[in-house]
């Protein structure tokens, strides 16, 4: 069975499900099977919501900072069970909430998603990956042909009601792109974070 839990630096993470609507270029679960501490991220069914609270009840969260859902697929195409283990662990235990995310919940759900978001994620990080539609296009794959709209769009939402909103790129874009990216995001309001390629 795939770990639901693995540890990565100062954080916990939440391996919620394998499915994904982008087929990213760079995407980690394409060069290794597992991050951090985990043995394997390739879950042979996705888990149960119970199984994810046998998980967070089974870890001990002294020295960790947070709990982050980010593994080897999209953490809001399980959406209603990252909802309902976020608000427990939150409750249980205390814990600061992070959603790492491509930013396409409110094209796959057809509705908007971001208040049942707010009222448990203290963060969300949503992945930019380019400055413009045609190189997102092209990088990210995704399975919507509006992608690259809805992700700003939802980024915009998550302003109104997440406490803490942030991009990410991975530093495989141009020095070029990257400084796009960087003045996209200064457009928006929003803080962009350049993550590391593996």
């Amino acid at each position: 069975m795939a770990d639901i839990l693995y540890t990565y630096k100062e954080n916990v993470y939440v391996n919620l499900t394998n499915k994904c609507d982008c087929s990213c270029k760079f995407c980690i679960r394409s060069h290794q099977n597992k991050v951090g501490d985990a043995d394997t991220l390739w879950h042979k069914a996705d888990p149960s919501l119970e199984d994810v609270i046998t998980a967070i009840d089974a870890f001990h969260f002294d020295g960790y900072k947070g709990l982050v859902y980010c593994g080897y697929g999209e953490p809001t195409c399980a959406l209603e069970n990252l909802l309902k283990s976020a608000q427990y662990a939150k409750k249980k235990y205390g814990l600061k909430i992070r959603v790492n995310t491509n930013g396409l919940a409110n094209l796959y759900y057809g509705r908007n998603i971001v208040p049942e978001l707010a009222k448990t994620v203290d963060c969300v990080s949503i992945s930019l990956n380019a400055p413009d539609k045609e190189k997102y296009m092209e990088v990210t794959r995704p399975k919507f042909e509006n992608a690259f709209e809805g992700m700003l769009e939802f980024a915009e939402e998550c302003k109104k009601y997440v406490p803490e909103v942030k991009f990410t790129v991975v530093d495989v874009l141009s020095e070029e792109e990257i400084q796009k990216s960087k003045e996209l995001a200064e457009n928006i309001g929003i803080d962009l974070r350049i993550r590391r390629f593996v």
